[in-house]
């Protein structure tokens, strides 16, 4: 029974039979020999049996495990021999028979698969080596691992930072690079004596370059003055900051300009995709009332226009960061630059022709003029009602929005509704649906108007009036807009609803009788006012701003003259023919 042998190899205790250590001494022996009197002869041993014992702790199950001659030959097989092995017959007996020289064994060795592990690599390191360690593990330079970490703290930005806590945690948990070993299975290069043997040389290889790289005559004088070295060790520490100022600023000149880039290419497919699929556009009203150009197109010239600056800038942030990234191609500069110049200078032609087209902009009305079926004496009630297939507010507003009815068709729909109530001297009441829109001429916002659908009814005295309106999805905007005239009788009476409150909000141009505050009120319809029979003599008329209606007066107009915007609300013609007299209401004071 052979006798068990405590060892200490690299700091790692193991149990190891005798016939097995004596082989392990002879195998450590022959190495030191062969690397005797070589630069860093000491490193590459300790390496070496670094890389044994970490070979001897994956082939042991527990710690109490005794190690064989069995799992020292494997060991070796791994490791390889050293040069002198195959001279050394008489050291190495029992050594396992080889079929080629050394240099075919570590080659072979070295050709086999080896997985990469995940290590921190400090050399090549910027913060904490992680974008460097993870560049070796997946096989592609630490540039674009740097370039990845920047892009997702860019789009985590408002997240709180849980892309750098990530880094952070790398940093701390992922174990540096220090030993040759662990660099070399950090590259997925074999661990043996000839891969460790070249990159212990390359090390020194490395720092006698440096070491003849060095400017001797800046060392000439061995002696400064203390004023001079003052003023040398200050000049160092200014120029370490203003180097970690530039990092900051290529840092941020990267953050934004991804960020900027990102953004610009999220807008320019949702919009493209909005356009696809909704080609109303109701989010963006502007586009239409300002140009006809597809929202596509203005968006690709927009990322255009804004997007290659910002990507210089994303670029320039790269150059501070990496000095040694390849400059760009003079092609692709001009090309990029020519692409900036004509989306810039489409973008100011389509933004100065959408303006001139909405400084000239017209108005297209439909009218239906209805009988309503209230006299004098009668009471009317109105309400403005919801719709029972959309799910909107009941309150007006000029937005426009999508909405899918009970059948799964979607529309638009607005709730841009203005009531207005007026008295006439007729018998009979008279209800007026006015539809109106806006565009660049008088045909094209006739046929966006008469695009726009309303409904209203009378019921046992109620006229319920929808608080809403929609239009076709191929109908651009055009702020298109109902007005609800209602022309009550004389002596007639008008009660109405708390929720007419927000359509019924006019001035004094619309001579609009119903005010804020008559609203769940039995109301008289008078000579252009509204009287309160049970209000407070103070109250009695509560349309005061619209009550002396009775004060009119008499413009006359030549043909070609402009009639105000205030004076012809409810006039068909912009151009009066001459000699024609208008009546307007003038304000009471």
């Amino acid at each position: 029974m052979n006798k068990t042998v405590n060892i200490n190899l690299a700091g790692v205790f193991f149990h190891i039979d005798e016939d097995a250590y004596g082989k392990l001494r002879r195998y450590l022996a022959a190495i030191k020999r062969s690397f005797e009197g070589m630069q860093g002869e000491d490193e590459i041993i300790a390496d070496i049996e670094a890389r044994i014992s970490e070979l001897f702790t994956e082939k042991i199950k527990d710690a109490r495990q005794v190690i064989s001659i069995k799992e020292l030959d494997e060991v070796i097989t791994v490791m390889g021999q050293p040069e002198d092995y195959m001279v050394d017959d008489d050291i190495f007996e029992d050594a396992p028979k080889q079929k080629s020289s050394y240099k075919e064994s570590s080659y072979s060795g070295a050709s086999t698969h080896n997985p990469r592990k995940l290590y921190r690599d400090t050399e090549n390191a910027y913060l904490g080596g992680v974008s460097a360690g993870m560049g070796h593990y997946l096989g592609v330079d630490a540039l674009w691992v740097r370039i990845g970490w920047i892009l997702l703290i860019a789009l985590t930005w408002f997240t709180l930072g849980g892309t750098a806590l990530i880094y952070l945690a790398l940093w701390i948990f992922v174990p540096e690079a220090t030993t040759t070993a662990q660099k070399l299975s950090m590259r997925g290069k074999a661990v043996n004596i000839d891969n460790i043997t070249e990159k212990v040389k390359e090390g020194f290889e490395n720092v006698a370059d440096a070491v003849k790289n060095v400017d001797y005559d800046k060392y000439g004088n061995k002696v400064k003055s203390g004023t001079q070295g003052f003023f040398n060790t200050l000049g160092k520490i200014i120029m370490f900051f203003f180097k970690v100022l530039a990092k900051i600023i290529g840092v941020l000149l990267i953050i934004v300009g991804a960020t900027v880039v990102i953004s610009l290419l999220i807008t320019f497919l949702t919009g493209g995709m909005i356009e696809i699929f909704n080609p109303g556009l109701e989010d963006m009203p502007w586009v239409h009332n300002s140009t006809d150009a597809p929202i596509w197109l203005i968006l690709l010239l927009t990322f255009f226009a804004v997007g290659i600056p910002f990507f210089f800038l994303f670029y320039l942030g790269l150059k501070i960061l990496s000095s040694n990234l390849k400059s760009m191609p003079m092609s692709a500069k001009l090309s990029l630059f020519g692409l900036w110049l004509i989306s810039t200078i489409a973008l100011g032609v389509l933004s100065i022709d959408g303006a001139m087209k909405y400084a000239d902009m017209d108005t297209g009305k439909v009218t239906d003029r209805s009988e309503l079926a209230v006299t004098a004496n009668d009471t009317l009630r109105i309400v403005m009602r919801a719709s029972d297939d959309y799910d909107v507010p009941l309150s007006r507003s000029s937005r426009y929005i999508q909405v899918t009815d009970n059948n799964g068709e979607r529309t638009s729909l607005s709730r841009n509704v203005r009531l207005i109530v007026r008295s006439t001297p007729d018998s009979i009441g008279n209800i007026v649906i006015e539809k109106r829109a806006d565009a660049s001429n008088f045909e094209i916002a006739r046929d966006r108007a008469n695009s726009l659908t309303y409904n209203y009814e009378l019921r046992n005295g109620t006229l319920e009036l929808d608080g809403f309106f929609t239009r076709d999805n191929g109908t651009r905007y055009g702020d298109q807009e109902i007005r609800v005239i209602l022309y009550l009788p004389e002596d007639s009476t008008v009660y109405a609803d708390d929720n007419t409150y927000s359509f019924h909000s006019n001035d004094t141009r619309y001579r609009d009788i119903l005010d804020h505050g008559m609203e769940e009120t039995y109301m008289k319809v008078g000579a252009g006012e509204l009287l309160c029979k049970n209000c407070p003599d103070n109250d009695r008329n509560a349309g005061d701003r619209n009550s002396n209606t009775d004060d009119w007066q008499e413009r006359s107009y030549e043909r070609g003259d402009e009639i105000p915007d205030w004076e012809r609300e409810d006039t068909d013609d912009q151009i009066l023919p001459e000699g024609t007299v208008i009546e307007m209401a003038t304000d009471s004071i």
